[in-house]
């Protein structure tokens, strides 16, 4: 606004002066004035050269002007120079008149002064066109193409596209206001950014909780029918028997068809969880990127006791006893590793578990130390994994051919994988008659 009004006063300025100097231009002009002190003295002299014996032709170029040698009021020549309003003096010898002398730059006099009007107009008029042009030019740049941009910026913003920007032009009369609304957009920008990562991490939680919720449904599940199995015995012994039933026997037998019953209900039940923790896995399956991993000082000690309690409804034989160190790990994230391997064992290869501890030195560091592990071997019986395939099973959402039919979603391995990593450690796995998974976990100091 203030370079607005700058520039019209600038304008109003120039247009006065134009005015003041046109004006004052018409009015030093003198309009057929003629100098005759300037003229009586050239009558004189052409008086003098033409006594002295020079000829007319010879006068009159000599002194620009024209002698008719009559005075005649109307010969045709002299009624020309009176048409040019030329200037025309008597030329007199010895008291008479003999002739006339005329001078016709008088014509060119105003000619010229006609020209200098000319070209003052045409400057006052240069200056009025570059005026309106500097104020036409000042109103697109500093309003209208500020307007047509923040017309095509909000466009945009409506569009959804908040990573648009516009110009920002301090000087101009929307300069705080484009800058206000960038700052705006940056905002919603940053709002959004927030949102999606607060719904991202929402929807990685919900992901990650149905995954882990499998596990411990699926140990519900199996003991669930270890003790339908064991009921179910104590029926069948009773029946082959053949003994008559004692009052304790009957109570007995009571007993383990109520048992029966409650187990087939919890079993019904862990199945409509494991149904529905499915069904809200899938639904967030696409959104599984990150997991957060907050890894601590802890004992290996707690490790030897995930294994104790998974033994319980599982083969797995502990070859070795678990070396005592302090190791960086996130005590949540190893159960769900340890949950996923054995799950995976007892899914693909239903034989004992051998589990070995050992400690291991790898990764040379700038020093020219190493750092030390705590290494971990898992190792089934079963058939292994098909070689074309050991690279790609720790890929997300990568299943083999040979286990289309069994239950699952192809990350069990990429979350171990990526667990033991944001760690310190890592994992690698190969075959060696069975499938054998090596992690390592990296030791404090």
């Amino acid at each position: 606004m203030k370079l607005l009004r700058t520039t019209t006063i600038i304008f109003v300025l120039l247009m006065i002066a134009g005015i003041f100097f046109f004006v004052r231009r018409i009015e030093k002009t003198e309009y057929g004035k003629s100098n005759i002190v300037y003229y009586n003295d050239q009558l004189h002299r052409v008086q003098a050269d033409l006594i002295s014996g020079l000829t007319e032709k010879e006068v009159e170029k000599k002194y620009n002007c024209s002698i008719v040698m009559s005075i005649d009021p109307n010969e045709p020549e002299l009624l020309k120079l009176f048409s040019q309003r030329a200037l025309i003096m008597d030329i007199t010898y010895d008291g008479e008149i003999i002739g006339k002398v005329a001078w016709t730059d008088i014509k060119d006099h105003m000619e010229a002064q006609k020209r200098g009007l000319i070209i003052s107009v045409i400057i006052i008029w240069i200056i009025i066109m570059v005026g309106v042009s500097g104020i036409i030019f000042t109103v697109y740049y500093f309003m209208v193409k500020p307007v047509k941009e923040m017309k095509s910026y909000s466009q945009e913003i409506a569009k959804g596209n908040l990573d648009a920007s516009i110009p920002i032009h301090k000087n101009n009369l929307f300069g705080s206001f484009t800058e206000s609304f960038d700052i705006m957009r940056e905002e919603l920008k940053a709002s959004r950014e927030r949102e999606i990562q607060a719904e991202k991490a929402k929807k990685e939680m919900v992901a990650e909780l149905s995954h882990d919720i499998k596990t411990p449904v699926a140990t519900i599940q199996t003991t669930c029918e270890v003790l339908k199995l064991k009921a179910e015995r104590k029926l069948e012994k009773y029946d082959e028997t053949d003994v008559k039933i004692d009052s304790g026997k009957t109570g007995e037998l009571v007993d383990a068809k109520d048992i029966i019953e409650k187990v087939d209900l919890i079993s019904a039940k862990a199945d409509v969880i494991n149904q529905l923790m499915q069904s809200i896995f899938h639904a967030t399956l696409e959104e599984l990127d990150h997991i957060h991993v907050e890894k601590k000082e802890e004992s290996s000690l707690i490790i030897k006791e995930y294994f104790e309690r998974m033994n319980m409804n599982t083969s797995i034989i502990l070859e070795n006893d678990m070396p005592e160190y302090l190791v960086y790990m996130d005590k949540l994230r190893m159960e769900q590793v340890f949950d996923n391997i054995i799950g995976n064992s007892i899914k693909y290869a239903g034989t004992d578990i051998n589990v070995y501890f050992s400690e291991a030195e790898v990764a040379k560091r700038s020093d020219g130390s190493s750092d030390r592990f705590l290494k971990i071997t898992v190792r089934d019986h079963g058939p292994g994994v098909p070689e074309e395939e050991l690279p790609l099973i720790s890929e997300k959402y990568y299943r083999g051919k040979n286990v289309q039919e069994k239950s699952g979603y192809g990350i069990g391995l990429y979350l171990v994988k990526n667990y033991m990593e944001k760690q310190g450690g890592g994992m690698e796995y190969y075959n060696d008659d069975g499938f054998v998974v090596e992690l390592y976990l990296k030791k404090v100091g």
